[in-house]
């Protein structure tokens, strides 16, 4: 029973917080505008993914599994912010990048939410929320996992 109480409550922690800390540059988030205008161009899981900070279930979103070429572009702007070149299986369930494809499209944000110590990543012209980064990626590949939302994305096939 204890140990039935133990996998769930550790499944918990993973669907919830499925992202944890890491270090890299730190900035300060600011939307660039309203939550109300980005209600009337988001999709309403973009908009709690994006403005409400809002993380989708491991495993049960669009992109984690996608082995296609091409690039993830913003879901609210369309820049470009990772390539299927450094996509890799992290085995948490979301889409995870070793980098993005401009660091100067993205900025680190530390998150102190749900009582943990994280660093979000955010799009860096919006302020809108993406996913986190950790420093448990490949170590060839330089050691970072971006652990993004497929919701906060749209993937555009070569």
């Amino acid at each position: 029973m204890k140990r039935s109480i133990l996998v769930i409550a550790i499944l918990f922690v993973v669907t919830a917080f499925g992202c944890q800390n890491s270090s890299g540059q730190i900035a300060k988030k600011k939307l660039s505008k309203p939550a109300e205008e980005w209600k009337k161009t988001l999709t309403p899981h973009q908009y709690h993914i994006m403005v409400e900070s809002g993380t989708e279930p491991p495993y049960k979103n669009d992109y984690w599994n996608n082995h296609q070429k091409g690039v993830y572009v913003s879901a609210a702007t369309g820049e470009v912010l990772f390539s299927s070149d450094d996509k890799f299986d992290s085995g948490t369930g979301w889409p995870s990048f070793v980098k993005p494809v401009d660091s100067k499209k993205v900025a680190i944000v530390h998150d102190d939410s749900y009582g943990m110590s994280r660093d979000e990543v955010i799009e860096k012209s919006t302020g809108l929320h993406l996913g986190h980064v950790f420093d448990d990626g490949p170590a060839d590949r330089g050691g970072k996992r971006y652990c993004m939302n497929s919701g906060a994305l749209k993937f555009i096939k070569k």
